[in-house]
Parts: C-alpha cells; sequence; structure tokens
C-alpha cells in the first residue's frame, strides 16, 4: 500500500516560513519531493502531519489574512496528495520514473508547463496558394488567363497600399476584411488615373501582358468588369475554405453593386444576309473574316468556342462542342444543327489545310474586321448601349461596338423572337438550364411588341 508523508523543511527563508516536504513510499519504490507550498512552524502539526488553522477570539485584519493563508494552504496539500494517490492508483506499477514524484508535484504547481502546446499554423503566402489554386481547378485557357489578371490587380494593389501608406502591406488569408475588399473595389475603379503617380508598379505588374500594347496603361473598369474579377476572388475564397486554409469570408459582408446590361443589341436576319452578300473581293481578308463571323451568327457560340473548332467538330451535319465556359464546372455537350447557309461558308473553306475549322486571326484583330465589315455593307443604324465604365446610355452607330460577341446575341435574338422558349434556345446556345440571361431578350424586337397588340384588333 502506498504511504505518503509530510514534514516541514529545517531550512526557514527570510520570513521564517518552511517548505513542505513529501515522501512517498510503495514497496521498493521511495521518492522525496519539495511541494513549494510553504507555511510557519506554529501552524504545522508534526504528528498529524498537517496544516492547523488557528480560531482567533480577536480577528484583526492581520489575523483574518493569516487565517485565510493558512486555508488556502491547507487545501492545496490536500488536493496535491489526493492527486499523487489518484495517478499513482493508475499507474503502472512496474514502470515509475525515478523522477516520477518530482515530476507529478511540477504539475500540480506550473501545470502550464505541462500543457499541450498549440500547434502552430503554417500559413501559406497569399499567392503561393492563388497559384495552387489554379493548378488544382484545372481551368481553361481563357479562365486561367482572366485569373492572371486578377492576380496582377491583386499584386499592384498590395504595392500601392505599401507605398501611399505608414505600412507595409501584404495580403493575407487570414486578416483580409471586407474593408480590404472595398478599398480593392475603389483602386480597381480609379486604377486609370492611379497610374500616373505609380507607373514604378506597371513595370513589375503590368495591367496587360499583350505584346501589341506599347504601354500597359490601365483602362476605366465598369461595375460589370469589377464584379467579373470580384467573382473570382470569391470563387478563390471559398476554395480556400472549402480546403481549409483559411476560415475567413471577407466578401460576406461585403455589399457588391449588381451588374448593369442594357437593351441586348444584335443584327437581324436581314441585317445578317446583307452583310453576307456584301462583294469584299477586293478585301479578301475581310471576306474570310466576314464569313467566319457570319458563321458564328449560325451557330451561336462564343468565339473562344469557335476558335477551338476543327474539322472534327462537325458531326451528322451538326456542329458539336463543349463550351469553354462550362468546362470547368459541369460539361454540357451543345450540338447545333447546319442550316444551308452555314453548309454553304464550310463547303468554301472545305480544302483550309490549317488544323482549325477557319483561316483564323486574333480576337482583337477579329473584332476590328468586324467593325470594318459592318461600315462596308453600311450597317451603320444607331443604336441605344450602356457604357461598361460610366453606367450611362450613349448613341453610338452598330458598326462602331460591333464584336464577336454579337453574332451570339444575334443567334440567340432571332431565335428568341421565334420561338421564346429559354431551355429550348439554351440547348442550342449552351446556356445553362434557368439562365437568367435571357429575361434581356424579351423587349428586344419593336416588331414583337406591335404583333401583339394588333392581336388586339
Amino acid at each position: 500500500m502506498a504511504t505518503i508523508y509530510l514534514s516541514l523543511s529545517k531550512k526557514a527563508d527570510t520570513n521564517r516560513f518552511k517548505e513542505i516536504r513529501i515522501r512517498f513510499k510503495h514497496g521498493k519504490i521511495d521518492q522525496q519531493a519539495k511541494t513549494n507550498i510553504f507555511v510557519l512552524p506554529d501552524y504545522w502539526d508534526d504528528e498529524n502531519q498537517q496544516i492547523t488553522i488557528p480560531n482567533f477570539r480577536l480577528a484583526t485584519p492581520e489575523r483574518k489574512e493569516l487565517k485565510q493563508h493558512l486555508t488556502n494552504q491547507s487545501e492545496r496539500l490536500n488536493t496535491l496528495t489526493a492527486m499523487i494517490a489518484t495517478l499513482f492508483n493508475s499507474a503502472d506499477k512496474t514502470n515509475i520514473a525515478p523522477e516520477w514524484l518530482k515530476i507529478t508535484v511540477d504539475k500540480f504547481n506550473f501545470p502550464e508547463k505541462y500543457a499541450p502546446k498549440e500547434t502552430i499554423k503554417e500559413t501559406q503566402p497569399f499567392f503561393d496558394t492563388f497559384d495552387e489554386y489554379l493548378q488544382k481547378r484545372k481551368l481553361s485557357d481563357v479562365r486561367e488567363k482572366n485569373f492572371m489578371v486578377l492576380k496582377r490587380a491583386l499584386q499592384r494593389f498590395e504595392l500601392f497600399v505599401s507605398a501611399t501608406e505608414d505600412y507595409p502591406f501584404s495580403w493575407d488569408l487570414d486578416s483580409i476584411t471586407s474593408e480590404t475588399i472595398e478599398d480593392f473595389e475603389s483602386f480597381l475603379r480609379n486604377e486609370y488615373i492611379l497610374y500616373e503617380e505609380h507607373k514604378e508598379i506597371y513595370g513589375k505588374f503590368p495591367a496587360s501582358i499583350d505584346p501589341r500594347r506599347k504601354i500597359n496603361v490601365p483602362k476605366p473598369r465598369g461595375t460589370n468588369t469589377i464584379n467579373a474579377l470580384f467573382n473570382k476572388l470569391r470563387a478563390f475564397f471559398n476554395w480556400c475554405v472549402d480546403k481549409e486554409k483559411t476560415t475567413n469570408k471577407p466578401f460576406k459582408n461585403y455589399e457588391s453593386k449588381p451588374d448593369l446590361y442594357g437593351r441586348p443589341i444584335y443584327i437581324s436576319i436581314d441585317e445578317r444576309n446583307k452583310i453576307y452578300n456584301t462583294d469584299l473581293s477586293h478585301r479578301p481578308e475581310l471576306e474570310i473574316q466576314r464569313d467566319i463571323f457570319v458563321f458564328q451568327c449560325l451557330i451561336g457560340c462564343r468565339v473562344s468556342d469557335l476558335y477551338k473548332m476543327t474539322k472534327k467538330s462537325i458531326i451528322n451535319e451538326a456542329v458539336e462542342y463543349i463550351p469553354r465556359k462550362t468546362k470547368d464546372d459541369k460539361p454540357i455537350v451543345v450540338n447545333v444543327p447546319l442550316n444551308p447557309r452555314a453548309k454553304e461558308i464550310l463547303e468554301k473553306y472545305a480544302d483550309y489545310n490549317g488544323g482549325a475549322l477557319f483561316p483564323y486571326i486574333a480576337e482583337q484583330n477579329y473584332n476590328d474586321a468586324i467593325k470594318k465589315v459592318f461600315t462596308l455593307a453600311e450597317i451603320t443604324r444607331i443604336v441605344t448601349v450602356l457604357n461598361p465604365v460610366t453606367d450611362e446610355e450613349e448613341k453610338r452607330p452598330i458598326n462602331e461596338i460591333a464584336s464577336s460577341h454579337l453574332a451570339r446575341r444575334a443567334f440567340i435574338g432571332n431565335l428568341y423572337k421565334q420561338v421564346q422558349d429559354p431551355n429550348l434556345i439554351g440547348a442550342l446556345s449552351g446556356h445553362k438550364e434557368g439562365s437568367t440571361a435571357f429575361a434581356r431578350y424579351r423587349d428586344i424586337d419593336e416588331e414583337m411588341k406591335k404583333d401583339l397588340v394588333n392581336l388586339l384588333m
């Protein structure tokens, strides 16, 4: 049976207090230790091995303080001996370390020394995490390019804040707040103005890596452009939370402005045919791009999908492809039957030996060519458009705003005019089921309104 002996140390401190010592015996086990519990010898009962608590008749403040001290020390001593007995009962009696008693007493007096150390979180640098996200998401070339635009903007903001504030700023997953996001939004919106005073930043992280732009001056950005960047940043943070790289959700309290869309501008079937029938034999390079544009009007794909098409994309008199925009989420296969005009254009370029379906040029050059084709075809009517930067309506000739995306809108708009079934048209255009994009096409055609009113006749 284990036995605990208590006694006073022979050595007293300067205040005459003596430390209580403890001796623990069980069979061959005989260990001693200091308890770090001190008491005046007058209040130690050596026979009963305990602290005595006096009952003063006259309770002066000093006596009250002494009695409280003795009571506290007595409770500590009882707790310590009970702890030693409990731990020994559950211990392996054949494997008691020589310093077991000293360590047990030390744990009692200084538990913080033995508390489990918190695991120090190794914080991965923000941009290393960003690169890991791009790598593991396996984004399409176009989306990865767009994410790199965001990354360079984040890097420029980091340098800008460090240069204009009194502290070095760096992006950190755990410390970014909604206020940080709001400051970043303001930076994106005004970057084209800030450029003049901080040109050195753009030498490190250019606004564009397009080799055709000699000076990488940032362009003004509107709400939709900023929202598109923030959608990517939000997706990155959601991924970080999902992968337990952070618990921070800076977008939780951030209120973004809603996207702004004007009335969809597209050309009619008659205008499309006029473009196709315009004689461009004197401008053969434009004729090729005109044919590609008309073909795009007939299949309704995005330009990024068009440029990926090869002759193998034509299956059973239909063009078949997986839209790049859905490829990273839930891929869908789009199958668009080819009408006689689309087949005619394909036949015209059947002998083209390139790997692509048509002799494509750079996307920006393609957009420039479309504008020239519209001008030569005299498709120059005035349309009302929403300025993406000022968010104000403007009147512009349609040939000045024509681009490859207008071909997609022409496909959707002219189909919607005939069959107002979003899901049916979405199956041909690659829109997801339930897409809200079609809401903007419901009031696009004045002739449709006239037809409806005439029903009242």
